[in-house]
Order: structure tokens, then sequence, then C-alpha cells
């Protein structure tokens, strides 16, 4: 059964359905309305992030999880890829158009050894390791994936950060003429995301180059992509074309948008609320047949991942930096 026909779900039972579906309308409600902010977010920077030590058991604790595995199909057809479509099908029908060789990447800011490098010579040196990670979106749904990438730690220690890297700020590619998303004024292209410097050297956060032992599929972000387990996904950045070391918080594509529902931190949190929706359940994808969606579970905070990332935000306000 195709997934737009598994979707029948009472719609009292998930988060709104118009943002599930088609987010369109209130892309260009955002961009037409003044933008709301909660206090302190978009004006200063956060405290400085505490000194935290992760031991190598710790964060091999949160490498793998026994949950069911969401199915391959399900997947690679049930995306957000806006540079593909707004639609949950979009990037599976659109995403074919995506040449990913040769792919490079371009590296600078403050660090010591800047340049422009080729996917292969950016992950060389270290072997790809299995990851079976949550996968939590804002809008209410989640999954569980086995990804296959290699730490973003690793490499990003190879261009040499300075002192003076406190945030690492990544691009995607924005090509209207592989991408149709993007001749729409959906987002002001291209999409950006950023993650503060201990966050992005954390042994949980990976760069993904592929999902059940496979190469990633161009609509779940190929040929390289961030996955950071503790986070909401759109924090996971897609098809990386530029990765920059800088000392401020860098501005990001949907906190550009709507700053008063996506902060910089985006971490998961069900004691936070979306301002359209609650935060304290998901609904596990897990089609078959009949449904896609699960019954509803509870939201865990850092979407389980509390014993490996909490120490990194100590002493931080999560409701005024969310």
């Amino acid at each position: 059964m195709p997934l737009r026909d598994a979707l029948k779900i009472p719609a009292s039972q998930i988060t709104d359905e118009s943002v599930y579906r088609e987010r369109r309308t209130l892309l260009q409600a955002f961009a037409m309305a003044p933008a709301l902010t909660l206090a302190g977010c978009a004006e200063a920077e956060p405290p400085a992030a505490p000194k935290t030590v992760v031991t190598p058991a710790q964060a091999r604790s949160g490498f793998r999880t026994t949950e069911e595995l969401t199915k391959f199909a399900d997947i690679t057809s049930y995306n957000n890829f806006y540079e593909f479509g707004t639609g949950k099908t979009d990037p599976s029908n659109a995403a074919k158009t995506l040449k990913t060789k040769p792919w490079s990447v371009a590296v600078g800011g403050e660090c010591a050894k800047p340049g422009r490098i080729s996917m292969e010579d950016l992950i060389k040196g270290l072997t790809p390791e299995e990851r079976i990670y949550r996968l939590r979106c804002v809008e209410g749904w989640s999954m569980v994936i086995p990804w296959l990438g290699v730490p973003l730690g690793e490499v990003l220690k190879k261009f040499a950060p300075t002192s003076k890297a406190k945030y690492v700020a990544f691009t995607t590619l924005a090509d209207p003429r592989q991408m149709p998303g993007v001749r729409y004024n959906s987002i002001n292209w291209p999409y950006r995301e950023g993650l503060r410097i201990d966050e992005a050297m954390h042994p949980l956060t990976l760069l993904a180059t592929g999902l059940y032992g496979k190469p990633l599929p161009q609509q779940n972000g190929a040929p390289l992509r961030l996955v950071v387990p503790w986070k909401y996904g759109f924090k996971s950045i897609k098809s990386i074309v530029e990765i920059k070391f800088v000392e401020k918080m860098p501005e990001t594509a949907w906190h550009d948008l709507q700053p008063s529902e996506y902060g910089f931190f985006s971490n998961v949190n069900p004691a936070v609320d979306h301002p359209r929706w609650s935060q304290k359940t998901e609904r596990r994808i897990a089609g078959n047949a009949s449904k896609l969606f699960a019954e509803r579970i509870p939201t865990q905070l850092f979407n389980g991942y509390a014993a490996q990332v909490a120490s990194m935000y100590t002493g931080l306000d999560l409701k005024k930096w969310y």
C-alpha cells in the first residue's frame, strides 16, 4: 500500500496534520509576519559551555539501541528535505536529480588548515562504523535508524580549529537545477545549521555516509549529512558543502525563519512544547500494510541520550536556550 494511503490516522491523535504534511502556507505566513522571539535568544550569546568529560564507555553506551529498526522503505520515503519539496514523499520522488559524485566540502574560518577537500579525502583514514540512533523530528514523529558514518569530531580535528572556534557552521548545497524546491522561497536558501564546538566534537555526533549498510540515498542527505541524535532532526543538516569554524553563534535556517519556534540548540525536550503543539509524546514510524505510525510513546529528554550529553548543558536554562 502506498504511504499516502497508509496515513489514515485520527487527526486528534497526531501533531497538527497541516504542519505534518504541507508547511508551505505556514512558511509563507512566517515570511510576511514579524518574528516573535523568546527573551534573550536572538540578542545575546548563551553562557559559556561547561568543561565536560565523556568517557569512551559512556559514549559507546549510546551508539546502539535494541529498539525495533524503522524499515528501509519508510526511512527513504518519509522525509523532510525542503530542497526537493515540502511534502513527505517529495524528496524520494524528486531527489534522483541530485548528483553526488564528485563531491567536495569547503572548510574554513577559525582553523589552521582551511581548504576545499573531496569527500573521499575528508573521511580518509577513518573507518566508517554503524550507529543505531533514535531520530526525533520536531513535528512529533520518530524513527530508529542504523546509520553508517565517522565521528564528526575526528574529521574536524584534521583542520586544526583555533581557540576562537566556539561554534561550527554547516551549509547545504542549494542548486535549483538539481533541487526543484530551491526555486521557491520557502526558506532563505541555502539551508544552514550550526553546533557549539563541544557538541560538534562530542563522540555521539556522526558525519553519516550511509544507512542500513548502503550509501546514503539522495533523499536522506547524500552523500554527507550530520546526525546529532539528541537534537531535533532539522539540526542534522543534509548534503553538506561547507563547514566553517566561527567565534559567534551562527544564524541557522529555521531559526532565521521563525526564532520563537526553532531555537539554536533544539535539544529534544518533552518539557518544552513547540508553540503550536506538545512535545511530550511522539509517534514512532513502524509502518506496515495498514498504518504508518505506531501508538504514541513518551518523548525522552535529550531523546534518551541524557547520560551522554546532559553535562554539556549544566547551568543552561533549557527553556530560554531551547
